[in-house]
């Protein structure tokens, strides 16, 4: 029987649509650059949100209704959960899905229980894509929740920890790689540290790196040829994750020998808490040649944790897809939704009213940016403020003619410098609303 048996597959309507049931912006077909809106987002439901959110909060239990979910979570109510998780994702026109282990099946009370576990609910996952054509984007092993990995688990300082996270993870390389996942994610839940004094980072770090050749290697043996993805948190739960940001992550897989087997998964909420933009995530990842697929959610600013709420800002949808755009679009990766709906918004409604909300301010946000694009008018601005380097002493220092001595000559017979290009930050914000409105 179905979950959601009032709600039909959710279709484009166009602008003028007053249906809330419907895509208003988002036309899977339409193309835009030459390519379809489906093949540009590459849309992905995040499982643990969509599927295991209940609501709760530190102040109170969950208030999620959720009909198809029994009082124990037994294999047979994973295997009845996943179905449901098809039935929404097919609906709602989302091409992709990701999940950790552990929000699939239940946790055995041993490594081989749990397998086992994972196994029977990986069938009937497989069965679900072969039905609908949905894909998995990317796999990931729940490597935080679960006391063991009360110190982190690649970093514990418990080796037995470090070894049972490589269980889990060479068990979801094998689940990824049969179910056809275009690429693996890291992400450090508790990689990190609370206190100084009872820390070694070095060696922490060290085994971090370590664990991830082991997946890199292991991936090899099996033949798994996914991407592999590291998603960059600053905070929450630990006090310094050693995955904090970009440019972190990015030299740390240099500094380890992993720059040539691992991408960025950047996510919206975990940019802001590192107190950055996300497009300055996206533009330095882009720029160092590591940009590799987003988690799209936002926060709140007013709130100074990890939200995981919907996209619906136009101008954050506009400025990510300008991001992608500039280098060259997704691959493998894709923008999968990592957020939730709010406590308040309990019915199972609600996931459809978000989901559709999130697409449509994509869409919107790719119209945008690809008319920026078109019109050229920031990039011929960002040209003329930058136009010293193009010729005469710019031009000749970009191409290494230059030393300190030679520049001193220069500057000692010009005298000083003359400010020649206003920022006009103003301006350029005027000319992005002139695309907006």
């Amino acid at each position: 029987m179905p979950a959601f048996p009032d709600i039909a597959k959710i279709r484009y309507e166009g602008p003028e649509s007053k249906n809330p049931l419907a895509f208003r912006h988002y036309d899977e077909n339409e193309l835009v650059e030459d390519k379809s809106m489906k093949d540009h987002f590459r849309f992905s439901v995040a499982y643990w949100h969509t599927m295991r959110g209940t609501g709760a909060d530190p102040f109170g239990p969950g208030t999620m209704l959720r009909p198809w979910e029994a009082e124990t979570d037994s294999v047979e109510n994973a295997i009845c959960r996943a179905r449901v998780a098809f039935e929404f994702i097919e609906k709602l026109g989302a091409p992709f899905y990701c999940f950790h282990d552990r929000d699939v099946a239940p946790e055995g009370a041993t490594l081989d229980e749990s397998n086992k576990n994972l196994d029977a609910v990986v069938k009937v996952l497989k069965e679900e894509q072969q039905r609908t054509g949905i894909k998995l984007l990317w796999g990931t092993a729940n490597l935080f929740s679960n006391p063991r990995y009360t110190h982190g688990a690649a970093t514990s300082c418990n080796a037995d920890s470090f070894a049972y996270a490589a269980a889990q993870v060479k068990k979801m390389l094998e689940v990824t790689k049969e179910l056809g996942g275009q690429g693996y994610t890291f992400w450090g839940g508790r990689e990190g540290y609370q206190c100084i004094w009872n820390t070694d980072m070095r060696r922490e770090i060290e085994h971090l790196a370590a664990f991830m050749h082991l997946a890199v290697d292991y991936a090899k043996k099996i033949g798994f040829t996914g991407q592999f993805y590291f998603e960059p948190k600053p905070m929450e739960p630990t006090k310094h994750q050693y995955d904090f940001d970009s440019a972190a992550c990015i030299n740390f897989l240099r500094a380890h020998g992993l720059a040539d087997h691992v991408k960025m998964n950047i996510e919206t909420n975990h940019a802001t808490l590192a107190g950055h933009a996300v497009e300055h995530e996206l533009d330095y990842a882009g720029s160092q040649g590591f940009l590799g697929s987003v988690d799209a959610n936002t926060g709140d600013l007013l709130l100074g944790w990890d939200t995981d709420q919907f996209p619906t800002d136009v101008y954050l949808t506009t400025k990510i897809m300008l991001m992608i755009l500039k280098y060259g679009g997704f691959t493998t990766g894709g923008l999968n939704f990592d957020a939730k709906v709010r406590r308040e918004s309990f019915e199972p409604v609600d996931l459809f009213h978000s989901h559709i909300g999130g697409m449509d301010a994509f869409a919107k946000g790719l119209k945008i940016a690809t008319a920026i694009r078109a019109g050229g008018v920031l990039d011929e601005m960002v040209k003329g403020r930058y136009s010293s380097w193009d010729v005469g002493v710019g031009a000749e220092i970009e191409s290494n003619r230059h030393d300190f001595e030679s520049l001193e000559k220069y500057m000692l017979a010009k005298g000083d410098v003359t400010p020649n290009h206003s920022g006009r930050q103003e301006l350029f914000e005027n000319v992005v609303n002139r695309y907006v409105f």
